[in-house]
């Protein structure tokens, strides 16, 4: 037989593409459409529908950048229609082959009712099936003009990601709004050729199932008339029965789809949008439930749930039915789609006591995964939180970006720092977009690297970020996808079922420990510091203002816990932990109103702690800690003079001013508190830091060092850094002044100032305290860079076979070489509060109140000693999405610990970030509680969320070891329960003679503590 392999494919994609699905619509007619342009922001259907209408043209520019323009459209179905299958279809002039981040519309009845949305792969609206002839059709659309923000390919930068930049020219040329007859039989074709085309094309030359399909198809296309599509169609389907009936191997890959619509809560549009974009989408949504009883959707992210319960009542109507039904599966458990490495421990528990509830509350189930697809990497502490929450198994696909190493699982168990174990699942189809094309299909099979251990993996299925979810056509991809012959096997089911079935199969997966590192996407610790910098604040603000409002609830008569401004408070930093927008990946307006949001936070929170602390009186000055651990240091009074001061964990004590162990001195450029001696260099930077204690030099170069690298990553200019940023850098050696501002027994500062670039400067003032070993560094920037990265580096005189970062409830280690290609690919690293390097015997800390991204890196000198050098990442210029991220002023802290254990780099990490609170207060109410035994951490204070009255205490074990010891309260105990993050007991703690409760704790255990009051 000759080879007629291409002159079948063309001729099938030519008759596809121009025949076939140029027939789907039979017949249409336009309605009539007028159109009124909203002013400003967005206006309640009830405005628009009273608004007044113009006429409005096919093929009229339309749509202001983040505009929204509502038309009326009218029409009839004509009478010769009845019996057939009716539809609108609207194309409001859609461009690109991206169907999110651009034009999409929401179309609603005269009485306001939602009907379904309008997106550039789903722009029909049903009408009648069967149509009765004659029906009336009256349409309130309202578009958003949303512009394509990373058009070109993420090449150009581009004034649109902000309303107050993006001017007001018309995006979109308004195409077509018609009344269309849809002529299933066509539909059908189309799909039924679609399949089988793409099938073809992934099967190997010599498969014998390739060359039966396109022979099939060959001998199909004989029998369409191309005059009549329409009446040829029915024989063309006969036609393609058989290879399309022929059922799949025995040992075919398994694929689960579950319908799912990843919408970014903020990304390249603002969050105003997003609250449109959920209801266009769910629209969608339940509207498809209606036409498929086999289509299941997973949906997670309880904020975006409660967007639509408030602002679209009911289209939540719809959604509460879809649920029940058990079409629609909520999933994740979390208040949004975090970030997996910045939120800190509290904030991720919190993302799940608040998301679990609002699923348990909303509609009575408690979700059993944690549902993470696009988040850049995963911290190590996420298998015990998950598990703690009451999870079961965790399932991204993010880590198939890597741009180095290819993971090596796709099903595993994944463990925790502590030792906890999750059932872990990447989809191998490598997309959470799925659409069932052949090529995915395929590549799901290819990838997969489970073979021979199991046989199934999952696959999330529709259109996101506007793309208005799952389609029809989607499943009808699936349906013809359930048991076909050289394709892998699809069921539409839901996400739990796939999990229960996947671990049945498949119960010693392999083992994977330790952080899931993206090797990609590494600039999101560094990128809009000023939006890291909010969420740092506002969650140790949280902290303080609930240990301090639980204070006074128990201590001051009359005072009243503010659980419900607490709760939106936290709601507020949980949803500004967003994979988008804490990370620094969003447009200038998303970053802009995050800053007000954190400013705002920051006065609510104050406000709370001030009135807390004034509930216990105002007989006198206090000092107040926030931190679990003591603290002695000096504070500030309210004019400013230094107090060297002494105050228990999580209490207070008045503001007296105690001897600390030895005075600073300052002799020129060298500051002294007999702890340790900096001088500070001509040049502003740290010549020598002698630990006095240790009678040894800590550093064995330039320490302080600034260095400004070009960044100019390959892609992705705000979300990446590539190795090759390392090449090309200026070292920041001219200063202006170095100057001694403060020359006190309590405090000795020099200031050292600098102008380098565009016109930046930066102001660094270099202190140090009595009684303590910690060297602060100020720092004041004026940023006025494009595509620079700023370091800090500090090389110390250490051999560290590797680093320690503080993560979310505990502290992971990496190693300083790069042996391996998993070990070069960490060339930039997040952390929390402090990174630690030690050798047996000595160790440093770099402790800081707002940075996450950095590097460690060794080196040996000619004399034989090792330089371990860690580098803090400062501030960047990214131009895309944002083309003035960072621009402007930035101040922040860090610091250099010498002779740091862990421990306390630990407790120095709090203490930077949890400043002592000077006010007004009587009395010495006793620390709500406090522990006996080292390494046990208490990280959070709070009452109950029930109003029990019941005080709830979140601690862990801080060192990486084992730890005993006695958790102590400063109220009667009547008794005490473990419970899960959400505050249902496990079962009883011990208390002990003396009222204390012991807790024993493996390393890292996190243990949630209720105590009830006696």
């Amino acid at each position: 037989m000759h080879d007629e392999s291409r002159r079948i494919e063309e001729r099938v994609q030519r008759l596809h593409d121009q025949r076939i699905k140029t027939a789907i619509h039979a017949a249409t007619v336009p309605f009539e459409v007028e159109a009124w342009q909203a002013p400003g922001e967005p206006v309640p259907f009830e405005e628009a529908a009273a608004a007044s209408y113009e006429p409005f043209a096919m093929g009229t520019p339309w749509g202001p950048p983040w505009g929204t323009t509502w038309f009326r459209m009218r029409g009839q179905v004509p009478k010769e229609w009845a019996g057939r299958r009716v539809e609108a279809v609207i194309d409001l002039g859609f461009v690109g082959d991206w169907p999110g981040n651009q034009a999409e519309a929401l179309v609603h009845l005269t009485d306001g009712t939602p009907l379904k949305a309008v997106n550039p792969l789903n722009q029909y609206v049903p009408i009648a099936n069967p149509a009765t002839g004659g029906e009336t059709i009256d349409y309130l659309v309202e578009a958003a003009s949303n512009p394509d923000i990373l058009a070109d390919n993420f090449s150009k930068v581009t004034p649109l990601g902000d309303k107050l930049t993006a001017g007001d020219k018309p995006l979109y040329t308004f195409r077509s709004a018609d009344i269309a007859i849809l002529d299933e039989e066509v539909w059908h074709l189309d799909l039924d050729v679609q399949v089988l085309r793409e099938l073809m094309l992934e099967l190997g030359e010599h498969d014998p199932r390739r060359h039966e399909i396109a022979h099939a198809l060959d001998r199909a296309m004989d029998l369409l008339d191309l005059d009549d599509v329409s009446g040829s169609a029915p024989a063309v389907r006969e036609a393609l029965k058989p290879v399309l009936s022929r059922p799949a191997h025995a040992s075919a890959h398994t694929i689960s789809g579950v319908g799912h619509a990843h919408i970014d809560s903020a990304w390249l549009w603002p969050i105003r949008e997003t609250k449109r974009k959920t209801s266009r989408t769910f629209s969608n949504v339940t509207s498809l439930a209606d036409e498929y009883d086999d289509f299941i959707f997973a949906c997670s992210q309880a904020q975006q749930y409660e967007w639509v319960r408030d602002n679209y009542p009911k289209v939540w109507a719809r959604i509460q039915e879809s649920v029940k039904k058990g079409q629609w599966a909520p999933v994740g458990g979390m208040w949004v789609e975090a970030d997996g490495n910045l939120p800190g421990g509290e904030a991720v528990a919190r993302q799940f006591i608040h998301g679990k509830r609002f699923f348990i509350e909303n509609f009575g189930i408690e979700t059993k995964g944690v549902w993470l697809p696009d988040s850049f990497g995963y911290n190590a502490a996420y298998p015990q939180l998950a598990k703690l929450a009451g999870n079961e198994w965790f399932l991204t696909q993010k880590i198939s970006w890597n741009q180095t190493n290819r993971f090596p699982h796709h099903t595993f168990w994944w463990e925790g720092i502590d030792g906890t174990r999750i059932f872990t699942h990447f989809p191998p189809v490598d997309t959470y977009n799925a659409r069932f094309s052949g090529a995915e299909m395929s590549r799901a099979v290819r990838n997969y690297q489970e073979k021979g251990g199991a046989s199934r993996s999952l696959a999330p299925f529709g259109w996101g970020d506007g793309g208005g979810g799952p389609t029809r056509e989607i499943m009808e991809r699936a349906r013809r996808l359930a048991d076909l012959e050289g394709s892998a096997k699809v069921v539409v089911e839901h996400p739990d079922e796939f999990f229960a079935k996947a671990r049945e199969e498949y119960p010693d997966a392999p083992v994977w420990v330790g952080e899931l590192y993206l090797e990609l996407h590494r600039a999101t610790y560094t990128s809009q510091a000023r939006t890291k910098q909010g969420n740092r604040r506002s969650e140790h603000l949280l902290r303080e203002a609930e240990l301090w409002a639980t204070t006074a609830a128990l201590h001051a008569p009359g005072y009243t816990y503010p659980h419900e401004k607490l709760d939106r408070l936290w709601k507020t930093v949980l949803l500004h932990q967003f994979h988008d927008i804490l990370p620094g990946s969003s447009i200038a307006w998303v970053h802009r109103e995050a800053e007000a949001e954190y400013a705002r936070v920051a006065r609510e929170l104050q406000a709370l702690t001030a009135e807390a602390v004034a509930a216990l009186g105002a007989d006198g000055t206090r000092v107040f800690n926030t931190s679990p651990y003591d603290r002695a240091e000096v504070v500030r009074t309210a004019d400013g003079a230094p107090v060297y001061v002494e105050v228990p964990a999580s209490g207070s004590a008045p503001l007296a001013d105690a001897e600390p162990p030895q005075p600073v001195t300052v002799s020129g450029r060298v500051l002294d508190n007999g702890l340790v001696r900096v001088e500070v260099a001509e040049d502003g930077t740290l010549s020598s830091v002698r630990d006095l204690r240790a009678n040894r030099e800590v550093l064995a170069d330039q320490g302080n060092l600034l260095r400004l690298h070009t960044d100019l990553p390959n892609y992705w200019d705000a979300w990446d850094i590539d190795k090759h940023y390392k090449n090309r850098y200026t070292d920041l050696l001219d200063a202006s002044s170095v100057t001694v501002v403060e020359q006190d027994r309590l405090v000795g500062a020099i200031r050292v100032e600098r102008a380098f670039g565009k016109g930046s400067t930066i102001t660094q003032t270099i202190t140090v305290r009595a009684g303590s070993p910690r060297i602060d560094i100020e720092t004041d920037i004026d940023w006025h860079e494009t595509e620079k990265i700023l370091k800090a580096a500090f090389p110390v005189d250490i051999r560290a076979p590797h680093s320690s970062a503080e993560i979310q409830f505990g502290h992971i280690q990496r190693p300083t070489h790069t042996n391996t290609s998993w070990e070069a690919a960490r060339f930039e690293v997040s952390g929390h509060r402090w990174v630690h390097i030690g050798e047996p015997g000595y160790g440093v800390a770099v402790i800081n109140d707002s940075t996450y991204g950095h590097d460690v890196s060794r080196t040996v000198r000619e004399d034989g000693g090792t330089t371990t050098t860690v580098r803090l990442s400062l501030v960047r210029a990214p131009r895309i999405p944002d083309p003035e991220a960072d621009q402007g002023r930035h101040r922040f802290t860090y610091a250099l610990l010498p002779g740091a254990s862990i421990e306390d780099a630990v407790a120095e990490g709090y203490a930077l970030n949890l400043p002592l609170r000077v006010a007004d207060a009587a009395g010495a109410p006793a620390p709500v509680v406090s522990t006996e035994g080292e390494g046990v951490t208490v990280e959070a204070v709070k009452l109950a969320d029930d109003a029990s009255g019941d005080v709830v205490v979140r601690l862990y074990e801080s060192r990486g070891g084992r730890a005993h010891g006695v958790l102590r309260t400063g109220f009667p105990l009547a008794g005490a329960q473990i419970t899960d993050l959400l505050e249902r007991p496990l079962h009883q703690a011990r208390v002990d003679g003396d009222g204390g409760v012991p807790v024993a704790l493996r390393p890292f255990q996190i243990l949630t503590l209720r105590l009830r009051r006696g």
